[in-house]
């Protein structure tokens, strides 16, 4: 059933309709392959970590007071009672006035309260050494909980896990955890003029870029690509294949064929099942305007500009969202990543939609200049020469010279 058919949307509404599709499902897996999944589950620590006072560094485990005034001119001489084995707790007690040796990670004995790095202090003889610089209390320490504590939340569900996760992970003994699967997303390119790349182009033919790039897109945003080939301007194979596709995958990539027109195979292939919705059918961005959203059987369907730089832009604003936001992911950055520039040159813009320009970084003194690359929607070449993406607000005719804005790095 086709709704929604020409139901032109702003950006901000976009992001509101990818929030609507549920997650895939989870799966457990040993940390050893967990490195940028995402967590399905809470992960609490069962213990404190590190679970023992240790020193920070390689030294003598004292009592601070008897350090107090110690200075190169004055030292303060202690008592060397033993030393700390790595991995042993300490059978010594330290007493006022005395010191053991004691090694970075190694366990605090009892009397200490902190420890006196090797470098501030001086032989004597074999049992006395003299302290040159006073330590205050728990210098040189690390509390017995303070890296957590017992029952303390480590992580929510919806993290995704970085290489310091898995490290914590492995610190509570937590060898396996629950996260969400990889979302696999299907990828369609349609037209006749598109053929496969090992392929040589006759005049009026091109070879197959964007099923290539929108896959290692999805790759790079967490999910795994299933590319289902080309498809010509033939409603009943796109048809068959948009069948396959919603079948085998949690979301589906449509192509070219987006745009308004007599031959928009695209938005009658999918408007042809019967459970279909179209939620929208064109962005007000450019470039990128002919998008079109649909869901059949709770999943989300695609239909992407032919032209591949607004598939690109389209990818990166609103599906790699997506691709995250059904593989579970929850907890986004406040900020998107990108870095501060001043634009090098005036842009103009029509009011009514969000721009993206293309541009690349160049460094002039202390400032970061971001100089516009154009070109055409259907080349590929600006993308490969740009550093990111300048946002136009809806609302602004352009972009002045020496202007502040934010680029959006690819």
């Amino acid at each position: 059933m086709m709704k929604g058919f020409f139901s032109t949307k702003l950006p901000k509404e976009v992001s509101e309709f990818i929030v609507k599709f549920d997650s895939v499902g989870a799966e457990v897996v040993s940390i050893e392959r967990a490195l940028g999944r995402v967590l399905a589950e809470d992960v609490s620590s069962p213990i404190n970590i590190p679970g023992f006072d240790r020193s920070t560094v390689d030294g003598y485990a004292v009592n601070s007071k008897d350090t107090f005034g110690a200075s190169e001119a004055v030292p303060a001489w202690l008592k060397v009672i033993g030393e700390v084995k790595m991995g042993e707790v300490p059978h010594l007690k330290i007493d006022r006035g005395e010191a053991i040796r004691i090694s970075t990670g190694g366990m605090l004995p009892q009397g200490a309260d902190a420890v006196v790095m090797l470098e501030h202090t001086h032989f004597i003889d074999e049992t006395t050494i003299e302290v040159l610089r006073p330590v205050a209390p728990f210098e040189h320490i690390i509390g017995f909980d303070e890296d957590f504590k017992e029952n303390e939340q480590v992580f929510k569900s919806g993290h995704r896990l970085r290489p310091q996760d898995l490290g914590i992970l492995a610190a509570i003994g937590k060898s396996e955890v629950s996260v969400y699967k990889r979302p696999v997303i299907s990828i369609i390119s349609t037209g006749d003029e598109i053929i496969p790349i090992k392929q040589t182009p006759r005049l009026g033919q091109i070879r197959d870029i964007n099923s290539y790039t929108l896959s290692a897109m999805v790759e790079e945003a967490g999910g795994i690509a299933l590319r289902m080939g080309i498809v010509r301007d033939d409603i009943k194979e796109l048809k068959k294949v948009c069948k396959e596709a919603i079948d085998k995958t949690d979301m589906v990539l449509i192509s070219g064929g987006s745009s308004v027109g007599t031959r928009d195979y695209v938005l009658e292939a999918i408007s042809s099942f019967k459970d279909s919705e179209i939620l929208f059918h064109g962005v007000s961005i450019s470039p990128g305007k002919p998008t079109i959203l649909a869901r059949i059987r709770d999943k989300a369907i695609w239909g992407l500009p032919g032209q591949v730089t607004s598939a690109m832009i389209v990818f990166l604003l609103f599906i790699k969202r997506q691709i995250q936001w059904i593989g579970g992911e929850r907890l986004f950055p406040i900020s998107s990543k990108g870095i501060r520039a001043k634009m090098a040159r005036n842009i103009a813009s029509a009011q009514g939609r969000e721009d993206y320009i293309r541009v690349r970084l160049k460094k002039r003194e202390k400032e970061i200049l971001a100089e516009p690359i154009f070109g055409k929607s259907g080349l590929i070449s600006p993308m490969i020469r740009a550093d990111g993406l300048v946002r136009v607000d809806i609302n602004k005719e352009g972009l002045y010279k020496g202007e502040e804005v934010e680029v959006i790095l690819f």
